[in-house]
Parts: structure tokens; C-alpha cells; sequence
């Protein structure tokens, strides 16, 4: 039977990301206090409560999916930023961009009498089109304990690799079985879904999704967390959200402003206030990466 591998929290980075590659998911344990997910949990608690269930059978009758949580939680905006997490963006993604940025954030909450998802792959939310490439890196936080009974996420390790008309068998899923305060990290490319809740009790987890900064986002950072409130964070955190050119011409704007009281090409940091009015190609370094890419 296939097995997900659970590292420690302080366990050496590569050999999570040599996990990682190898079965398309492991589990890091107690990677955030549980006094910490608990006030966490109380911070979401009136949007989860807010969110209505599901529309279809992918999204889950029995289902609530909460987002736009950079704007709506700074405890969230940690998370979102975990070094270590960034570490494996680092390693997973960077060798196909410049620069990767947030996917989605998502708190899921699977009620009880939810009936498992169908297994798919989250690469899919482009089509067919990247087998070529791992365009994300995606993190379930646990909010609440995840069991076999109230609805872990079902894995297929090892599945990276395979067709993606493949079927899977039962007997290659295993659910992610974990404490609260810890995180599943898993690919763009592995099998998964999410899973039944047999229990009485709500499961909840924190959907943290990263992808490559050339592709389109599947949840719109730009509305789901606008200027007004991007301005007031970290430009770290204001880059990753996708508030930075994702190449060396990619992602600039022109301000629609009257002739002459404005700069015609910027970054997107200029609607931040954060940018220095420079055109948004002047990324030397980004250049200069590029070009050796191009010429081998």
C-alpha cells in the first residue's frame, strides 16, 4: 500500500523536496503551534461561517470555500509567507520562471455527510496544456485534525508520472492523516481529491496554492485582495500576490491618466505608492537571466 512520508518540522529542506519529486506529496508535522492554528481558527471563523455550501458535485454540496483571505486575515498573510514553504517554491518552481506568486487561498471546510471528491489533478485548472512543466506548489494547512474519517485529502503517491486518463484504483489512495498545525505539500501533478466525512464534525483546512508568475491565477489577487488594502502590506507579501513584474515584460502597466501627468510604462508596485516611477522593464537582473536562458 502506498504511503505519504511525514517529515518534522525542523527536517532538512531537501529531503523534503526530494519527497516531494519522488511521490508528489509528504506531510510536515506540527510546522505551526497549535496555539497559533487555534487563533487562526477564530480569525476565519465568521467568513467560514458566512460561505455558502457548493454549487456541483466538484465543489462539494456539503462543502463551504472561503477566499480572499490575504485581505480578510493577517494570520493568513504568515502562512502565506512561511519561509520554509517559499524554500520549496524556490526549488520546485524558479526552474520554470522568474519569479512565482500566489495561486489561490482557500480555506475548505468539508461538513459532515460530504462524499469524497473525485480524484484529479490541480494542474488541470489550465487544461492538458503543462505536463511538460510543474507549474504550482500547493499547501494544506490542517485548521482542524485531519483523519480518515472526517475527510482527509486523498492522495495517490507516486502518480506524477502517469497519464492523465489514468485510472486510479482504490487501493492506491491514502488519506492525509494529520494534527492540527501541520501542512500537506503537494504538486501541480499528483492525483488527489478531497476526501469523505464519515464523522460529526467539520474538517477544515487552509488551502495555500503558488504557481509560476506567467501563468494566469486561479483565484484573481488583484480583486480578491485590490490596491486599497495591498497597499498597507509588506511589499513582500505585495510582490507575491503578483504586485511585481513577473518577467523581465511581464505584468507592466500604463496608468490612464491625461496626457503628460503621468509615466506611460510602470511596474505594478507604482500603484502601490511602493514603485519609483521607473519604467517596468529595468530589471537588469531579470535581463540578464532571461537572455542566458534564450542563448543557452
Amino acid at each position: 500500500m502506498p504511503m505519504v512520508e511525514h517529515f518534522a518540522a525542523d527536517a532538512d529542506p531537501a529531503a523534503i523536496m526530494a519527497a516531494l519529486r519522488r511521490d508528489g506529496a509528504i506531510i510536515i508535522d506540527g510546522l505551526l503551534p497549535d496555539a497559533e492554528m487555534a487563533a487562526l481558527a477564530d480569525e476565519i471563523a465568521p467568513w467560514l461561517a458566512a460561505t455558502p455550501d457548493g454549487r456541483d458535485d466538484f465543489t462539494g454540496h456539503q462543502t463551504t470555500r472561503t477566499g480572499a483571505l490575504v485581505a480578510r486575515s493577517p494570520r493568513v498573510r504568515d502562512l502565506v509567507m512561511h519561509p520554509l514553504v517559499h524554500t520549496l517554491c524556490n526549488d520546485l518552481l524558479k526552474p520554470y520562471c522568474e519569479r512565482w506568486q500566489l495561486h489561490l487561498t482557500q480555506a475548505i471546510r468539508i461538513r459532515p455527510g460530504q462524499k469524497a471528491q473525485v480524484i484529479h489533478r490541480d494542474r488541470w485548472a489550465w487544461g492538458t496544456h503543462l505536463a511538460h512543466v510543474e507549474p504550482q506548489l500547493n499547501t494544506i494547512w490542517a485548521v482542524t485534525d485531519f483523519t480518515a474519517e472526517n475527510g482527509a485529502t486523498q492522495l495517490v503517491p507516486g502518480s506524477l508520472d502517469w497519464p492523465d486518463d489514468r485510472v486510479v484504483q482504490p487501493h492506491e489512495i491514502v488519506p492525509a492523516v494529520m494534527k492540527r498545525g501541520s501542512v500537506l505539500v503537494y504538486s501541480g501533478g499528483v492525483f488527489h481529491g478531497g476526501g469523505e466525512n464519515r464523522s460529526a464534525h467539520d474538517r477544515i483546512g487552509l488551502n495555500l496554492t503558488y504557481t509560476l508568475g506567467w501563468l494566469r491565477q486561479e483565484e484573481n489577487q488583484y480583486l480578491s485582495c485590490p490596491p486599497a488594502i495591498a497597499r498597507s502590506l509588506d511589499p513582500a507579501l505585495q510582490a507575491v500576490l503578483g504586485y511585481a513584474m513577473g518577467s523581465y515584460a511581464l505584468g507592466y502597466f500604463t496608468p490612464p491618466l491625461p496626457p503628460g501627468q503621468g509615466p506611460e510604462v510602470v511596474s505594478p508596485q507604482w500603484v502601490l505608492g511602493t514603485g519609483d516611477g521607473l519604467t517596468g522593464f529595468n530589471d537588469a537582473e531579470m535581463l540578464a537571466s532571461m537572455t542566458a536562458q534564450v542563448r543557452g
